[in-house]
């Protein structure tokens, strides 16, 4: 269950714009998208697949931050502006993350089983980052604004830069 309190917190420490709790649950998407996603999350493990990820796509209509009902997500993840998030459905992310706009938590392919990501804890990944595949982010991790991470990081690492290489087709 979504610890409310403590994610009200979480932003009020994350966000020095944030002026008191009532602000931050009534205005924060970030806030709104995890709510829903606890009452998501519960009905896909109850395996009422439909009316889960009706309610994720509702929330990603309003809110921008489009999570899966089966991602599992540890307290305290902090989603920062959150327009154009995405985390995929065998995401796991652990405690206190936080998580800027137009980040991707995404597969690299149409296998079957785990294909995202799994973050540690207090981990921060910048905006527009994409960390890609059934990789391991350790805890502690910061991932600067527009990083591409596809292989694993260990904890305390500092990850910046992409991994694109041109291919010349002959």
């Amino acid at each position: 269950m979504l610890d409310l309190d403590y994610s009200l917190e979480r932003a009020l420490q994350q966000d020095p714009a944030a002026r008191n709790k009532w602000e931050v649950l009534l205005l924060y998407p970030g806030i709104h998208a995890l709510l829903a996603h606890r009452l998501a999350h519960a009905l896909h493990k109850r395996r009422l697949y439909f009316i889960a990820r009706a309610l994720s796509q509702l929330m990603r209509f309003i809110t921008g931050i489009e999570i899966h009902p089966g991602a599992k997500i540890g307290r305290g993840l902090f989603i920062d502006h959150g327009m154009g998030v995405v985390i995929g459905e065998t995401t796991e992310i652990g405690d206190d993350v936080t998580i800027y706009h137009g980040v991707t938590l995404g597969g690299t392919g149409k296998l079957k089983g785990k294909r995202h990501p799994t973050l540690g804890d207090r981990v921060v990944v910048g905006a527009g980052a994409k960390v890609l595949g059934a990789i391991t982010i350790g805890d502690d991790v910061k991932i600067g604004a527009n990083a591409v991470v596809v292989s694993d990081l260990p904890s305390g690492a500092t990850a910046v830069g992409t991994k694109a290489k041109t291919i010349i087709k002959e």
